[in-house]
């Protein structure tokens, strides 16, 4: 079974930094975009920031210049470095990664972790 598992949410005071992280585990051949999404409750889920297999990225506005997305193919984990963090950004993260679980024929799942808090306070 091929999963998400993220870590290191928490909470930080305005201006601090947190890293998170999301590990694809389990059987699979392949990982190709991966990307990160918050929600708010009672808002839709959105973007937050992309990398693509080679490694391109994309952010949204409200995190540029703050936030940086990577991955290392070597452990199958993607990261999210984010600096300082305002109260605004408080909302459940979440990854997301289309990965290749079969060959014979092609086949690619969208999968999604768990979701970590972040909470930053004023």
């Amino acid at each position: 079974q091929v999963q998400l598992v993220e870590s290191g949410g928490g909470f930080v005071q305005a201006g601090g930094s947190l890293r998170l992280s999301c590990e694809v585990s389990g059987r699979f051949f392949n990982i190709n975009d991966m990307g990160w999404y918050r929600q708010v409750p009672g808002n839709h889920r959105e973007s937050v920031a992309t990398v693509t297999s080679g490694g391109s990225t994309n952010y949204a506005d409200f995190v540029q210049g703050r936030f940086t997305i990577s991955r290392d193919s070597a452990k199958s984990t993607m990261y999210l470095q984010m600096n300082s963090l305002e109260p605004e950004d408080t909302a459940v993260y979440y990854c997301n990664a289309l990965v290749v679980v079969a060959t014979l024929p092609v086949l690619t799942k969208e999968l999604w972790g768990q979701g970590t808090q972040v909470t930053v306070s004023s």
